[in-house]
């Protein structure tokens, strides 16, 4: 008759040296990195129209004042991206986030500011 072993059976010692650790594999081709950056250029043209870049265009605005509000609207859009990828990542997420939310009040202070109605005075 054959002697059946069970997996508590072995021991640990060989288990552990046997077994492989296998790590995923990062596909870093050309189509991923262009495909994972787009979405990130259509974000980008979108908070562009969105934040009046046709606005000294429409009304006779300002260019300066229009550009320092699209730079504070960008980095307030830089600051939701890495907070998104700080919820999404495994690594640094509770830094990341601290990062992303610390640049989202450096952009509300700068609209503030260009707003005239400093909150600092």
């Amino acid at each position: 008759m054959a002697k059946h072993t069970r997996f508590s059976d072995k021991p640990k010692s060989d288990s552990i040296e046997n077994e492989e650790i296998s790590s995923p594999k990062n596909s870093m081709d050309i189509k991923s990195i262009l495909l994972s950056g787009s979405k990130y250029v259509y974000i980008i043209a979108a908070a562009a129209l969105l934040s009046g870049i046709f606005t000294p265009l429409t009304i006779n605005a300002e260019i300066t004042m229009v550009v320092y509000g699209m730079l504070s609207l960008f980095l307030g859009l830089g600051g939701g991206i890495v907070i998104f990828l700080g919820i999404k990542s495994q690594k640094f997420s509770s830094l990341m986030i601290c990062g992303g939310l610390a640049i989202l009040f450096v952009s509300l202070l700068l609209i503030y500011e260009i707003a005239g109605k400093s909150l600092f005075e």
